[in-house]
């Protein structure tokens, strides 16, 4: 496979290679950490035809330029963030050729919702395999390009595919993607010790909360009146993605992709897994709140986002016929 490279110009606020996560290293102490929007990571993948889970770039809140230094095809899901390639709009949920030369900019957000972008490129994005994964972790230093996020100045190498194709565009229908919105309301299940904290529980569903300044992709702490505590002595035990833990101040803390995998706070409620895009893709500032739903819904949920990705984007005619006699250019 041929090796070209993207010159990153600037970076932004926070920049990092990101796949699908360590799904088996938990016990092991090392977060599952990945994209923190893992449906927007599998449909820009999905996009250039690489698998849904490759690493690709997670793009935080704009501000990024980047140079790609051979002709490559790429795809931008997740937040508008108001990109252009050469200077001309790249609206985001399509694949599109990016010439020799062409510069990526991402500005910044456009609508009142959108954190976070995925930019993947068609091939395999050279990335350090560590622990189970090629995410960067930032808490451990390892991952992703060389343990930390991407600088201005760096340069980032794609293998790119040994096999051409004619293209024509691809884009992710709206109908299978969440229902990102500015101010979401995420599905929660009971926690552990929802039964022993029941007024904290009851207040959670009915108010609403600010994202804290302090929110990273470790966890968001929410903003809002204070839960009811109680002075619970609790082991260390597991927690993941989604778990909403209750420390003694009641405000509460949202477990994000790079969540420590255990903790001695209370676990009132965990979001479902088909809601984590929705608040993957909010910065500080931003609202949520939260409902209570039940199991076999967040099963069913889960399946249909399985079921978009299977199949797939749209095709506006007869596009990716395979053409070995030509050449990306």
């Amino acid at each position: 496979m041929p090796v070209a490279t993207i010159d990153i110009l600037a970076s932004g606020p926070l920049l990092t290679i990101q796949d699908g996560g360590r799904l088996k290293t938990r016990r092991y102490g090392v977060p599952v950490g990945g994209a923190m929007d893992r449906f927007a990571l599998a449909a820009a993948n999905r996009l250039v035809g690489n698998p849904a889970y490759a690493p690709a770039l997670e793009l935080t809140a704009g501000g990024v330029r980047i140079r790609f230094n051979a002709t490559m095809l790429i795809s931008l899901t997740g937040a508008d963030l108001q990109a252009q390639l050469d200077e001309q709009p790249l609206a985001p949920w399509q694949s599109i050729l990016a010439r020799q030369g062409s510069l990526l900019s991402v500005h910044g957000r456009r609508r009142p919702w959108g954190g976070r972008a995925y930019l993947a490129i068609a091939g395999e994005l050279e990335a350090e395999w560590a622990v189970g994964g090629a995410g960067t972790c930032l808490s451990g230093g390892f991952g992703g390009y060389q343990g930390r996020a991407i600088r201005s100045g760096d340069r980032i190498s794609i293998r790119l595919p040994s096999l051409h194709y004619h293209y024509e565009s691809r884009w992710w229908p709206i109908d299978r993607r969440p229902p990102y919105s500015a101010q979401p309301r995420l599905r929660v299940l009971p926690g552990p010790q929802r039964d022993v904290l029941p007024a904290a529980w009851e207040q959670l569903l009915n108010q609403s909360f600010a994202i804290d300044q302090a929110a990273n992709r470790q966890g968001y702490r929410l903003n809002g009146a204070a839960l009811p505590t109680h002075q619970l002595s609790l082991p260390s035990f597991g927690v993941l993605p989604g778990a909403i833990q209750l420390p003694p101040d009641g405000q509460p803390i949202l477990l994000m992709a790079d969540a420590q995998p255990t903790g001695g706070y209370p676990v009132i409620a965990v979001v479902i897994s088909a809601d984590l895009p929705l608040a993957a893709q909010l910065l500080p500032g931003d609202r949520l709140s939260f409902t209570e739903t039940d199991l076999e819904t967040a099963h069913m949920a889960l399946a249909e986002q399985a079921a978009w990705l299977a199949l797939g984007p749209e095709d506006e005619e007869s596009s990716w016929l395979l053409d070995q006699a030509g050449a990306l250019g």
